[in-house]
């Protein structure tokens, strides 16, 4: 049978930690014998592609692109 898992405040404050500031990414939580042993924070960063706005104005028109989002996981 699976043990409960045990959070106290530390490992609140810990989670918490890592989530802030966060913008785009995963948290990913190991539990062995119900305790937490581990986490990994993935992070991702995403840029505006400022090459289209660089062109012209009378060149406007057509120019802006669909956002570049990940689909699926992350």
């Amino acid at each position: 049978m699976a043990k409960p898992l045990k959070v106290d405040e530390v490992w609140l404050a810990r989670i918490a930690g890592l989530l802030d500031d966060m913008e785009f990414g995963s948290l990913h939580i190991v539990v062995h014998e119900g305790q937490i042993v581990q986490m990994e924070r993935t992070e991702r960063k995403r840029f505006e592609n400022n090459a289209a706005n660089a062109r012209p104005s009378g060149s406007e028109a057509g120019t802006r692109r669909a956002s570049n989002r990940s689909v699926g996981r992350g």
